[in-house]
């Protein structure tokens, strides 16, 4: 298998249809997208195979996505997540931000917000490349 370039989207989302609108809107804009069920879904794939960057909900069942994002930075990972949440919570969004997101989106994500964040994201991940 090809190691996945900068576009490729990660998405880490326990709701099927939040997986399924955030393929079918990155796909229309030509992004290769991979989804995951869950924090240890994504956490198989092997770190050769984790380029470009996380879609993250942060409210999952098992693992959180925060507890995943807090996991990939004790590991040194420097792929770029967007974390997600449905809750706007201030102490969530700090905590996210202190555990290295790039940003943190609210659910319903508006599609040029969440372009707009990937672009900046995509851009982090080819800077991180060197």
């Amino acid at each position: 298998m090809e190691n996945p370039g900068p576009s490729v989207v990660h998405v880490v989302d326990d709701d099927e249809a939040v997986r399924d609108s955030m393929r079918a809107l990155l796909e229309s804009y030509g992004i290769e997208v991979r989804a995951y069920a869950s924090a240890s879904e994504f956490l198989v794939v092997s770190p050769a195979q984790r380029k470009g960057c996380v879609l993250l909900d942060l409210h999952m069942p098992g693992m959180s996505g925060l507890e995943l994002l807090e996991l990939l930075r004790a590991y040194r990972s420097r792929i770029p997540v967007i974390a997600i949440s449905g809750r706007g919570d201030s102490v969530l969004k700090e905590r996210a931000v202190r555990a290295g997101a790039h940003t943190l989106l609210y659910k319903p994500v508006a599609s040029d917000v969440l372009m707009s964040a990937l672009a900046q994201a995509f851009l982090t991940a080819e800077l991180c490349a060197f």
